[in-house]
């Protein structure tokens, strides 16, 4: 085993597979051969990567979380416990589809709540942020907070995971993060951080 990186006794790593320094691959989980894991992650128990999978550095998957074939997970990406990717939009057990995966993209700095289905063939935008529960079955733009089944946004939500005092219905606005000082600017779904205050 690399000495850079930590499996645990009950895992599997299929070779060959890229894994970054001060990785942890927690109990009973499966890496799948042609991944690309980064540096610094923290993949939790029972947890499956598929086959050509790319992972950033930083990413956070809990417990009981399986990134199929076709999702990647860039940097400083938190997936919570149980969430949920699919890789095909109308499966059965009798066709197969497997030339038929739709990709999935989870941008940086995302967090999926535990429990939130991900719906394939979607876009979670940059720190953007979906709650647990949630059914996501369109993009998410950037620093969007959604919600529900299916998702809506429901809000907006600073780097640093704090809301932000933004509206979801106004054509153009301003607002500062109270915990971070960050200053974001929104016109209709389109949000972007503009400076760090102070």
């Amino acid at each position: 085993m690399n000495d850079d990186y930590f499996v645990h006794e009950s895992s599997y790593v299929d070779e060959p597979c890229e894994i970054g320094a001060g990785t942890r691959i927690w109990h009973f989980s499966h890496v799948m051969k042609d991944c690309v894991i980064g540096s610094d992650c923290n993949i939790g128990q029972n947890v499956v990567i598929s086959p050509g999978c790319m992972v950033g550095n930083n990413v956070k998957i809990q417990n009981n979380v399986s990134v199929y074939a076709g999702v990647t997970l860039e940097d400083d990406v938190f997936c919570g416990p149980s969430m949920v990717f699919t890789n095909v939009i109308n499966p059965r057990s009798h066709v197969s589809r497997k030339d038929e995966f739709r990709d999935t993209r989870v941008q940086r700095g995302a967090t999926i709540g535990a429990n939130a289905t991900i719906v394939c063939g979607t876009t979670l935008g940059r720190y953007s942020f979906v709650g647990a529960g949630a059914v996501v079955t369109r993009d998410v733009p950037d620093y969007a907070m959604v919600y529900g089944n299916p998702a809506r946004i429901k809000g907006w939500s600073c780097n640093c995971g704090c809301n932000l005092p933004l509206s979801v219905d106004e054509d153009r606005e301003q607002a500062t993060c109270d915990a971070c000082g960050r200053v974001y600017e929104r016109n209709g779904t389109q949000v972007s951080c503009m400076e760090v205050k102070g």
